[in-house]
């Protein structure tokens, strides 16, 4: 069973399931699922081989989809599910495969399509990172800061590492990671439909889902709408959290 935080209380609503994206966490969403759960259970997970979940070789989106589906079983069986990157493909899976189990999807800058970059120079500088002597997050940035630029990057990569550890360690099974990169920033051709309401939301500054992508969404969910949000990117959660939190919120109610 995947590690996952509980924000709120069951209500008459359904809950929301919350899924992160590649090297992410259920932490990474913290404020936003606490802001979210006012009126109803908010479910945020650890995926496998991130966090807290357990490790396994297995990484494909068949089995992302299933893990999901067992929380929701075990949380009164049918959610509002909002997925991010990997974490919306994992989503789109599953309400394609098991759409009684989803009332509402909120997909969140990605798209049913394969994509031709990697993250694997990501891979290579965790697993560069020396963590000898470690005790210190910003220590921690000045060493990744050696083969990542990006401060913002660095800061959320490094919300998985555990320097509570003895020796301090990657909560991401990075080496499964790595191996199942093509698979990950690919899509599995999973086919159906999910006919229930779907809200696709990008970074207006992100080109992860471009309008030549609105043909493949429509086919296999027909009741998509589309919604930008200003000034973001692909990390449009973290940069505008507050007006994602509206849309999500104006999307469920």
């Amino acid at each position: 069973m995947l590690n996952h935080h509980l924000h709120g209380a069951p209500s008459h609503h359904p809950p929301l399931l919350i899924v992160h994206g590649l090297f992410g966490s259920a932490r990474n969403w913290g404020v936003i699922a606490r802001r979210l759960s006012e009126d109803r259970l908010v479910i945020a997970v650890d995926q496998r081989n991130h966090g807290d979940s357990p490790w396994d070789d297995a990484h494909g989106y068949e089995d992302m989809a299933a893990d999901l589906a067992r929380v929701i079983d075990d949380h009164g069986g049918q959610a509002d599910v909002l997925g991010h990157s990997m974490g919306g493909k994992a989503a789109m899976v599953l309400a394609l495969t098991r759409p009684g189990l989803v009332r509402r999807l909120i997909v969140a800058d990605i798209a049913p399509v394969a994509y031709g970059h990697s993250q694997n120079h990501l891979v290579d500088a965790m697993q560069a990172l020396d963590l000898t002597g470690l005790t210190l997050r910003s220590e921690a940035d000045r060493r990744l800061a050696e083969t990542v630029d990006d401060p913002g990057v660095r800061a959320f990569l490094l919300q998985s590492l555990d320097l509570k550890s003895d020796p301090p360690r990657w909560k991401l099974n990075l080496n499964v990671l790595r191996d199942e990169m093509d698979g990950i920033t690919g899509w599995p051709g999973t086919p159906g439909r999910f006919d229930g309401p779907a809200l696709f939301v990008s970074g207006a500054r992100s080109d992860y889902v471009r309008p030549e992508h609105h043909a493949a969404i429509r086919a296999q969910f027909p009741a998509a709408r589309f919604t930008e949000i200003g000034e973001a990117g692909h990390w449009l959660h973290a940069e505008r959290p507050r007006e994602f939190e509206a849309v999500v919120r104006d999307f469920i109610a």
